[in-house]
């Protein structure tokens, strides 16, 4: 059956109902894809060379993963590049860009980029629809599950499955998509593939080949085709905007990035297109006076742009849900904060931690958080830098690196390819909190996790925090710290400084520590491997259409299947020497009571309350900790 063909432009019309939305043209900097081209500008021979120049330095004395790379992928970027760097002269403006773009997909490594120039570098082409994918049984299907504001059509809308893309079956145009992206496993780059259909960064990616799209799609049991052109815009890039992945501010705090940029920058772009109220949201806490943010805090985040948080009810009960968009926050305690503030207002009973399509960010935020969870102590991740002349010179000039110096230069001895490994803080201040939240944890993931993400769903699970549900697979394995150019500029100023300004905004990314796991699976690196889960959940239809309904539904099962504890204390003023600690528990068999840091009491307790006597308690104010166990496994912390 040959497919009905319809074509849909923006009418007068439809773009005013999308000013009125809150949609994408609301600022009116769509552009047609070909407009964008025609304006986009060239580079000298010299300047290409430049950039040659400085890619090859970075991935020959930098990149941490290069020995791994080459083994695992058959890839080998220096002399690809030195060959580029021959062939200058021939190449068209197009075509130098995809060159420098395949060098660095082929690593399989997000955090490794070339970051094309201006205007590229912050403009996204979308298509004006999200495509997702949902099982029926075995079979994977893709359905369009939202539309851009104003963009309307009497059969092409949210809930109809696509079956072709320009010619080519779905799955086929899914499959060679998936190639063109750097995911380091299979499941990444299948994940990444579907998302780069409709949402393209243009930082890091090539713009489309293709003016327009032909869609095939069923509208009921009829075969349908639709042309729709690419469109370009320019996001607003968010309150963590990194540009070329820096960070802002200080060289240590721009140092602890672990931050897929693609992705972030495709999480802002369809938060824009697809979610106008949550950017409303947004710019209304950006204009509120600080301390007194003009939304409800009761049901909404001070940070909406990094959280959303709810009481999820399901089929075994009704859960805390909370949603992190990304741990791109430069303020790490005050990340740790909100989410314990938010958590505070949910259930006790459980809570569901869902971070798919997180691109990571700040290392700090990712690994600090983990301690409010759980009652023991987070043994956090470590990092290493690959042995080399630079990376030395990096650590010997700057203090925040400096433990990392003396390994390196033994290397000259040892032969060693990494430096020893060291945790960005010491173990001690991942622990300053303690557990604030006692109820049972089940996280959820997806291959589009990466990088922090990557390091809080790996530290969740080597500190036995709780179960982990996926969906599609392992995380995305971006096992690293990266840093960028110009931060590399930072941390090595001055006329002798291999590094040097690069032209037109271009820039790059590179991994510079790689990220060995801690706890139940210490000594395993994170790149290429990722975190495998404890269950999986097949995406359906009702998750597309309906808010993961089916998803939260299972997770809310997992929750219901973990044993819950209660413990509190209520302290007393000081009488005669003696305090009374009042204690309320449930599933705990055992207290044990501390004072800075001193054991002081221990009692048996059984459900319900217990008065145990702290003698020789001090004088003022104390930390007082609370332990509670069961069959001698500590279960929870209380702090008063």
């Amino acid at each position: 059956m040959t497919p009905k063909r319809t074509k849909v432009k923006k009418t007068a019309k439809t773009k005013k109902a999308a000013r009125k939305k809150g949609g994408a043209t609301t600022s009116g900097a769509t552009t047609t894809l070909e407009q964008f081209l025609a304006s986009t500008g060239t580079l000298t021979t010299a300047q290409r060379g430049k950039i040659v120049d400085q890619a090859e330095v970075m991935l020959e004395a930098l990149y941490v993963h290069l020995p791994l790379k080459r083994s695992m992928h058959a890839t080998d970027p220096v002399q690809r590049l030195k060959l580029l760097r021959f062939h200058l002269a021939d190449l068209s403006e197009r075509q130098f860009h995809d060159e420098m773009i395949d060098i660095f997909v082929d690593l399989r490594d997000l955090h490794t980029n070339y970051i094309l120039p201006s205007p590229y570098a912050t403009k996204t082409a979308f298509l004006p629809f999200l495509l997702e994918e949902f099982f029926e049984g075995a079979k994977r299907t893709y359905l369009v599950s939202k539309m851009l504001a104003g963009f309307t059509h009497p059969t092409f809308k949210p809930g109809v499955v696509v079956t072709s893309w320009s010619g080519a079956p779905i799955d086929r145009a899914v499959e060679v998509n998936a190639d063109r992206q750097a995911g380091s496993n299979p499941d990444a780059r299948h994940a990444r593939g579907l998302e780069a259909l409709t949402i393209r960064a243009m930082a890091m990616s090539s713009p489309p080949d293709e003016r327009w799209v032909a869609v095939g799609y069923l509208d009921g049991a009829v075969e349908r085709e639709l042309r729709i052109d690419w469109r370009v815009f320019e996001p607003d890039p968010g309150p963590g905007a990194t540009g070329g992945g820096g960070g802002g501010g200080a060289s240590q705090a721009r140092a602890t990035l672990g931050l897929d940029l693609r992705t972030e920058l495709a999480r802002r772009a369809k938060k824009a297109l697809f979610n106008p109220q949550a950017m409303a949201t947004e710019r209304a806490v950006e204009r509120s006076p600080k301390g007194r943010p003009d939304v409800n805090v009761a049901d909404t985040s001070t940070m909406p742009d990094v959280f959303a948080f709810r009481t999820a009810a399901t089929p075994n009960g009704s859960f805390g849900y909370i949603r992190i968009w990304t741990f791109m926050v430069n303020d790490e305690d005050g990340f740790v904060a909100e989410f314990v503030r938010m958590a505070g207002l949910l259930p006790r009973t459980g809570l569901i931690v869902d971070v798919r399509g997180n691109g990571g960010g700040n290392i700090l935020c990712a690994e600090k958080l983990l301690q409010v969870l759980t009652p023991g102590s987070i043994e956090p991740s470590l990092l290493s830098f690959v042995n080399s002349q630079l990376t030395l010179d990096i650590c010997e000039h700057n203090d925040f690196v400096a433990d990392w110096a003396p390994s390196i230069g033994q290397s000259v001895e040892t032969g060693e390819i990494y430096s020893q490994g060291f945790s960005i803080l010491q173990e001690d201040e991942y622990n300053l909190l303690g557990q604030r939240y006692q109820g049972p944890v089940v996280l959820i993931t997806d291959p589009l996790c990466y990088s922090a993400t990557d390091i809080f769903s790996a530290g969740f699970q080597d500190n036995k925090i709780g179960p982990i549900l996926s969906v599609g697979g392992r995380t995305g394995a971006g096992g690293a710290n990266v840093w960028d150019h110009e931060l590399l500029r930072q941390v090595l100023p001055g006329p002798n400084s291999p590094f040097s300004a690069l032209p037109q905004g271009t820039s790059f990314r590179v991994a510079i520590r790689r990220v060995i796991r801690a706890g139940t699976h210490r000594g395993v690196p994170l790149e290429d491997l990722g975190v495998q889960p404890d269950e999986t959940h097949e995406m359906t239809k009702n998750d597309l259409l309906n808010g993961n309904a089916d998803l939260i539904a299972k997770a809310g099962q997992m929750l219901a299947g973990i044993p819950t504890v209660t413990l509190s204390a209520q302290v007393s003023p000081v009488i005669g020497g003696k305090r009374n600690v009042t204690l309320t528990t449930q599933g705990l068999d055992r207290v044990d009571v501390s004072v800075d840091g001193r054991p002081r009491a221990t009692v048996d307790v059984t459900n319900g309350t217990t008065v145990v006597e702290i003698p020789h308690p001090g004088a003022g104010t104390h930390d007082i900790a609370v332990r509670g166990f069961k069959g001698g496994v500590l279960r929870a912390v209380a702090h008063v």
